[in-house]
């Protein structure tokens, strides 16, 4: 099969995965399947932007009150020559003109004097963000500045699409996982970059199981896979020597080969079948550069069309 043919035929085969809704502290990486709106306002009261007396009319004035962050003011309406003590945050009250900063006050115990300009260091409601404003489009990445916005706007949850979920299957006996390979063992060049390259195309490597060069262990980790996975990739086992069982185990549990072969260089031995329960298997080459070929050949436009991007998903470099 061409590389554009494998590539087109990777991407039809995976539809968007369904909104969820998921707490803040699992939305991280996810995109927004619905607008994120402002539940309140920003502030959500008239608050002082300074330390030190909201005031109203003309000094010297008549400290009536104090009041701190998260606290309020329960005498009424604020009367011209009265103050009220504050500090940043906390609401001001009603017929609150300006907000008199302690550095420009002269305050005794009653009383404070200074130079109040009219409507400065108050934040009045809304003034950020108005309630019911939309504040990130849908299809938006869940960022972390994201999440504080969101529950600044008073969110717990967010519909997103879910980020497809991806286990990875390591084989081969001559793959040494840490140190310096002896004479006829290698490192293990393909385990370490398939999770950035899988989170650069918007999924998550939820499980990594290393298997020896075997048909036994193979058929087991791709006929009893971890709940709710997408996608499994192999790596190795997916050419036609001795020692590559990807095929001969597809073939003992059903499953429908979409891709076998691909006409690049290097990567041609790719493979993309899938399971009777839906999951997406992923056979990549032994080699490491092989494996990053078949990886965007066929790993990410699935990523993708799981993810719900369709190729616009991915940013920044890969290298």
């Amino acid at each position: 099969m061409s590389w554009a043919s494998a590539r087109v035929v990777a991407a039809g085969c995976a539809g968007p995965l369904s909104p969820l809704w998921v707490p803040l502290s699992e939305a991280l990486g996810c995109r927004l399947a619905a607008p994120l709106t402002a539940l309140v306002a920003v502030p959500g009261v008239d608050v002082a932007a300074m330390d030190g007396y909201a005031v109203a009319g003309d000094g010297p004035w008549r400290v009536v009150g104090r009041v701190l962050a998260g606290g309020a003011f329960h005498e009424g309406v604020l009367e011209a020559g009265e103050a009220v003590e504050g500090a940043t945050g906390a609401p001001v009250p009603v017929g609150a003109e300006s907000v008199l900063p302690y550095e420009q006050a002269v305050a005794g115990a009653v009383w404070v004097d200074g130079r109040a300009e009219a409507g400065r260091h108050i934040r009045r409601r809304g003034e950020d963000i108005t309630e019911g404003a939309v504040v990130l489009g849908a299809g938006a990445v869940v960022t972390p500045v994201a999440l504080g916005l969101a529950a600044a706007l008073g969110h717990d949850e967010l519909l997103v699409r879910p980020r497809p979920r991806v286990a990875v299957l390591v084989t081969g006996d001559e793959v040494v996982e840490h140190g310096l390979p002896r004479p006829g063992r290698v490192r293990d060049a393909i385990g370490p970059f398939l999770p950035g390259l899988v989170e650069w195309a918007g999924g998550r490597v939820t499980d990594t199981l290393r298997l020896p060069d075997s048909a036994a262990p193979l058929r087991a980790g791709l006929a009893a896979p971890p709940t709710s996975l997408h996608v499994i990739v192999v790596c190795g086992a997916s050419s036609r020597g001795p020692a590559d069982h990807l095929r001969a185990v597809l073939g003992d549990l059903d499953a429908d080969i979409l891709v076998d072969g691909v006409a690049v260089r290097p990567g041609h031995p790719q493979l993309l079948a899938r399971l009777p329960d839906g999951t997406l298997v992923v056979g990549l080459p032994g080699n490491p550069f092989a494996a990053l070929a078949a990886s965007l050949t066929l790993l990410v436009p699935i990523l993708h069309g799981l993810a719900g991007t369709r190729g616009g998903g991915a940013t920044g470099a890969l290298t």
